[in-house]
Order: structure tokens, then sequence, then C-alpha cells
């Protein structure tokens, strides 16, 4: 299967990344450290000029959406169309919510969230749509004694993170990081949440003891690295070339594709569904969309990949 559902970069981690966590398979025998706790953290810090207390650290990214409750929020808003984690963690938690659903082009500056809401999730790039809001949009969703949960997943696969909040100390912002799509880490589920101290402690109270295990404890400390930051920059950039030559593609054979900065295009034909179906008949699996609220039966998400041709071949011929 060619997989552009997926948005993982690679296949499989780094060598030298793969080489740091078998360095550690000797000490899977006991807990990890506070050493390795005290690394990673900082390591954390560091890259995002941010005090250790600052820091929470994630199995995945993931993981900070299903914290979000202990926040004991009276309502929350999702901004739609997004990453639906949120929603399934809100609604088995039994807090109530709201989408607020955006129209095409899926900015913000349209948005109207309930004065009501003391808590609003908002995906920075957004998943599916792959549009970067600005710091300016994001922060006039602040109000007294409302929460804003920033999910910046993909931040780090655009180029100089522009618009990301990770480095802002605001006592009213939380920003969702994940390392698991750079650095190929799925399997290990690595991320980290960044906060005012005060509410990372409601979120993360009731955690157990080692909530990390050591490889991922490691895994964090050495993509934190500076070296490993200017190994994944230089990817962004590559990827940001990448991408523009799969959008400008599309764009010429007559397909819509939504403006987007994120390592994957959000884009409409005709019947979506027909469509995917084909391309999976010719063992190319792309990402359904309907079911994304605000989405409806007429796009399909593609993660940026170097065999973009093959797929819009395939789509184009999927359409007649």
């Amino acid at each position: 299967m060619l997989d552009f559902a997926v948005n993982v970069r690679a296949a499989g981690p780094p060598t030298w990344l793969l080489d740091r966590l078998a360095a550690r398979l000797g000490e899977l025998g006991r807990y990890p450290s506070a050493e390795d706790l005290r690394r990673a953290t900082e390591a954390v810090a560091a890259r995002h000029g941010r005090d250790p207390d600052h820091v929470a650290l994630l199995a995945g990214g993931a993981e900070g959406f299903a914290l979000l409750p202990h926040l004991r929020p009276a309502m929350a808003a999702l901004i739609a169309p997004s990453f639906t984690e949120p929603e399934a963690a809100l609604a088995a938690a039994g807090v109530p919510f709201e989408h607020v659903a955006l129209r095409p082009p899926f900015t913000l500056a349209a948005a109207v969230v309930p004065d009501h809401a003391d808590l609003v999730v908002v995906g920075n790039p957004t998943n599916p749509t792959a549009v970067l809001h600005t710091t300016e949009q994001i922060l006039a969703l602040r109000r007294p004694g409302r929460i804003v949960a920033v999910d910046e997943a993909f931040a780090d696969a655009i180029p100089g993170e522009p618009e990301s909040l990770a480095g802002l100390a605001l006592p009213d912002v939380v920003v969702l990081r994940s390392l698991t799509k750079t650095w190929s880490l799925p399997g290990l589920r690595v991320g980290y949440l960044l906060g005012d101290p005060e509410v990372l402690a409601r979120m993360t109270a009731t955690r157990p003891h080692w909530a990390l295990g050591t490889l991922q404890l490691e895994a964090i400390a050495a993509c934190n690295e500076p070296a490993a930051v200017a190994e994944a920059a230089d990817a962004a950039a590559r990827l940001a070339v990448l991408r523009g030559e799969m959008a400008a593609g599309f764009t010429a054979a007559g397909i819509e594709v939504i403006d987007g900065r994120a390592p994957y295009l959000l884009f409409a034909v005709p019947d979506a569904e027909l469509v995917r179906k084909r391309l999976d008949a010719k063992g190319i699996a792309v990402r359904r969309c309907d079911t994304f609220v605000g989405l409806d039966g007429s796009h399909l998400r593609a993660a940026v990949r170097e065999e973009w041709p093959v797929l819009l071949e395939a789509i184009v011929e999927a359409m007649r």
C-alpha cells in the first residue's frame, strides 16, 4: 500500500535516534530514573525558552487531550474541522462541548466562540485543513476564566515554526506538542505539554508514577537537543518545497487545494468516497474527511510525499 493517509514523515526513526534508544535497552529491568525525567524536561524547556516547571511530558501528544477533562471545564468549544481526539476525550469524561465549525478557507477570522466556553481547543496548523492560524487570531480567543488549548502536533514541520505559541508563557494558554510525526515514533508515543505550572498540575494530578518509560524519556531528550532541532528544521524546509510542488501539481490538474502550510493537503474532488475506493483498489491510501465535523463528502487528505505524482495520476484517472 502506498500510504498517503498517515502523516508520519518517514518509515522509521533516523539511525542516530535508534542507536540512542538501543543503548538504553539494557536498563529496562529497572524503573526510569529522576535523572531521565530531569534531562527530558530540561531539554524541552531549553528548546522553547521556558522554565522546566512549564513542561509536562506526555506518552504521545494525544495524551494531552485525555488530560483536558481534569481542568473540569463547564463547557468546551472545539474549533472544527479538526483532530477528533479532543471530542472523544471530552465526551468520554462527560464534559459538555460545542463545535465551532469554520467555513472555507477555514480560518479563524469569522469564528464565533460562545462566551460561556471556559475551554477552547484549536489546532495550529489544523488537521485536516492544514490551515495555519495567526498568533493574533488564537490569542483573540482568550477570555477571563477560559483556557485555550492549542494543538501544535505539526508545528515543527513548518520552517521556522511561525505562529507557534510554544515560547509564550501565558497563564491561560496550554500548548500540546508531538514528536511522533517528525521523528517517526508512533510506536513509542512521545510528546509534551507547555503551560502555566498551576494548569499543568491540575491536568496531571491523577497520573500514575512513571507515566513515561525510559525509552520515551530518552527519545524526548534526544529529539529536543539543538542538533536534532536543527535537523528537523532542515527537513521542514525540504518538506515545504515538496508541499509547494505537490499543491501546484494538484491545482494545475484542476483539483481544488485548501491553502495551508502543514505536511498534508486537504483537497476537493466531486465524489470523495468513490475516488477513495478507486485509489484503494490501486493500492493507494488517502484519508477520508467526512468523519470531520464541518467537512462533507467532497474532501480528502493526503500526506506530502515524494510519490505524489503517482497519487495525482491515480486521482485524475479515478475522477473520469
